[in-house]
């Protein structure tokens, strides 16, 4: 609630060890919220939870539902992500009919189990030339440990925007560190 008050307008809710019914509780809470600063609200993972009605979408990680599979469930009523590591994991999930991409791990981060390859700003940056060139343009949001210092030089790499936990739940400051953000991006 104090992220959306601050200015976030995307959230996904992500609650890898809890039940449906736990998220779903908690989703109900959030949506009135989302509502109320017209923010998109996804959740991670449980594409069975898009017909609660109480979210905008699904984001899909590399080892879930294949993205072309989950496209025809979505269709374009709800937002599909789907989690990358490479240009080319992009390039699929494009073609398979993926509306954003969430690239990453930017560093290691205890929020993710199984990482993939750690990516840093040269993965990013080789990733974003590789994709330019091809003229794509899809948002791509930047994953996986990112801190306020990181900000301006994944900006730098043609990233539209970085997903983050971490950084705010432990902010002394959360809405000075938003407010870094969204400056930002």
């Amino acid at each position: 609630k104090e992220a959306l008050r601050g200015g976030i307008r995307f959230v996904q809710l992500r609650m890898k060890d809890a039940s449906d019914d736990e998220v779903v509780a908690i989703a109900k809470i959030l949506r009135p919220e989302c509502d109320k600063y017209a923010a998109l609200l996804t959740v991670d993972d449980r594409i069975n939870l898009l017909e609660t009605g109480l979210f905008d979408g699904v984001h899909l990680g590399k080892n879930d539902m294949p993205i072309a599979e989950a496209k025809k469930l979505t269709g374009s009523k709800f937002l599909l992500g789907a989690t990358c590591n490479t240009a080319d994991d992009v390039f699929a999930a494009i073609s398979d009919g993926a509306d954003y991409i969430g690239m990453g791990p930017f560093r290691f981060t205890t929020t993710k189990k199984n990482l993939s390859a750690i990516l840093g700003l040269e993965g990013y940056s080789n990733i974003m030339q590789k994709l330019q060139s091809h003229g794509l343009k899809m948002p791509i949001y930047a994953i996986g440990g990112i801190t306020v210092a990181d900000l301006e030089n994944l900006k730098q790499t043609g990233i539209y925007g970085v997903a983050i936990s971490s950084v705010i739940l432990e902010s002394q400051k959360p809405n000075e560190t938003i407010e870094q953000i969204l400056k930002t991006f």
